[in-house]
């Protein structure tokens, strides 16, 4: 009897560890439903931002009043097989994986340069950026989230919630804050030049800036604009950033 009660204590932190991610992950599932309609009040990244002393301006706006230049100066930089693709461009991670890789940078960790629209959209509402080791324990879970946005939100939902989500600047959070601080003008009316320009900020937004314009930025924006015109024609592309 005495043993039978020891066994039962010993399993009490276990069932409470399991109970509780259950209900975590419930919580997370009925998030992620609400978030197909409404924008997140508030991310990890952006709660990081204000307790780094970065500051948060944000101002959420919908599809609609998102230039569709931005779209695809997003899609042309950050993920041209957006369209097609179920949440993961596996040939892009392959690669990435390959440690061997000449194009892959040392101090990035395997599997980081292959992030699409979706995965960094799952990590941007659902976990954290983390740095070292906690960017691989984040590779299940962002996985897990970037299928479920895929089947739940769709591809016009993800690119809005993207757009509106990413940091775009120091603090800067969002196409919106980010038009209004750079340009003086909303989201809706960028031309496909100030759209370029803000997306060539996006590898690290804190570094490259869009004004003053770093040489990152004056270097990348054009072949962006470049990539804008060769996938302009695309009807699938065009579905989505209409």
């Amino acid at each position: 009897m005495a043993t039978s009660k020891k066994q039962r204590a010993k399993r009490k932190p276990f069932r409470f560890l399991i109970k509780s991610f259950l209900l975590l992950w419930a919580a997370s599932m009925v998030y992620l439903i609400v978030c197909k309609w409404v924008m997140p009040p508030v991310t990890i990244t952006q709660l990081q931002s204000l307790v780094a002393g970065d500051g948060l301006k944000r101002d959420y706006v919908s599809s609609a009043q998102i230039s569709s230049a931005v779209k695809l100066a997003a899609i042309a930089s950050e993920d041209q097989l957006f369209p097609e693709h179920g949440g993961f461009d596996w040939k892009a991670i392959e690669k990435s994986m390959d440690p061997a890789s000449g194009r892959r940078k040392k101090k990035r960790a395997l599997g980081a340069a292959a992030s699409t629209i979706s995965q960094q959209t799952a990590k941007n509402i659902f976990l954290w950026q983390g740095s070292g080791w906690t960017r691989y324990v984040r590779k299940v879970p962002e996985m897990f989230y970037t299928k479920m946005i895929e089947w739940v939100w769709g591809k016009q939902r993800i690119m809005e919630v993207y757009l509106n989500t990413i940091e775009m600047g120091r603090g800067i959070y969002g196409i919106e804050a980010a038009a209004q601080t750079y340009f003086h003008k909303p989201a809706a009316t960028l031309t496909p030049a100030e759209s370029a320009k803000i997306v060539a900020c996006l590898p690290n937004p804190k570094v490259f800036t869009v004004v003053p314009i770093s040489k990152r930025v004056a270097w990348r924006y054009p072949q962006i604009l470049r990539q804008m015109n060769n996938l302009e024609g695309d009807p699938v592309v065009a579905e989505i950033i209409h």
